[in-house]
Order: C-alpha cells, then sequence, then structure tokens
C-alpha cells in the first residue's frame, strides 16, 4: 500500500521526524507549553506588565508556574525583566525586539485556527 502523504515513497522514520537540531523543534523549545503564548500577548497589550497585572489575569496559574514561564521566556531573550528597588517591590516585563517579532506569527496561527475551526468537524 503507497503512503499518499509520502510523496518520495520512503519509509520516515521516528529519527527522521524528531532530531533535536531540527528548527520546528527548536521553535517548540522556545515558545511552546500552554501559556507563553497567552503571556506573550498579555505583555504586548499593555507594555510595560507588572508581575501582579500578569498574576491577576492569569489567576488560573499558580505563581510558581508563572514565574518559571516568565525566567524561561527572559532565558530566551523573549522579554525582559527590570526590578526596581521600591517597597514594595515592583517588577516588569517588556518584549524585547525579538520577542514582538513573534507577534506576526502568532496572528498567522491564530488565523490558521480560525480557518482550522471553520472547516474542520470539530
Amino acid at each position: 500500500m503507497q503512503n499518499s502523504t509520502n510523496n518520495e515513497h520512503k519509509g520516515v522514520t521516528n529519527e527522521d521526524l524528531f532530531l533535536n537540531d531540527a528548527p520546528l523543534t527548536g521553535v517548540f523549545k522556545v515558545i511552546g507549553g500552554k501559556w507563553k503564548i497567552m503571556l506573550i500577548k498579555a505583555i504586548a497589550a499593555k507594555c510595560p506588565k507588572r508581575f501582579g497585572e500578569l498574576k491577576r489575569e492569569t489567576n488560573f496559574l499558580s505563581q510558581g508556574t508563572l514565574t518559571t514561564q516568565l525566567k524561561e521566556m527572559e532565558r530566551d531573550g523573549l522579554i525582559i525583566r527590570e526590578a526596581f528597588a521600591e517597597s514594595p517591590p515592583r517588577v516588569e516585563y517588556k518584549l524585547t525586539d525579538m520577542g514582538k517579532t513573534l507577534l506576526p506569527v502568532i496572528g498567522v496561527l491564530e488565523d490558521w485556527y480560525a480557518n482550522f475551526q471553520n472547516n474542520s468537524q470539530l
């Protein structure tokens, strides 16, 4: 039986699909997870965004999960964290130039999903 999705008619192994250096794998290492896209959009909507604002807007996330996601995004250069020496402490998050480049990509993904919903039997 011929596989209609593989035009080259050769076998595709798991090794071929899930190489650690594949570009798409790298994308999902940086923006994957349940919350990063939502956090990028929240920070973009009002930049800079204070930690307390993010916490209120994501009240379904534990503080630990929110902190972890923000640290990962900072590590990957998507956001900048700025802490102010005030009482009470104030921390703000801003998108970096690299983080801002994700906004049109997110828009394309949202458009794709809207199209998918309109054309599928969900």
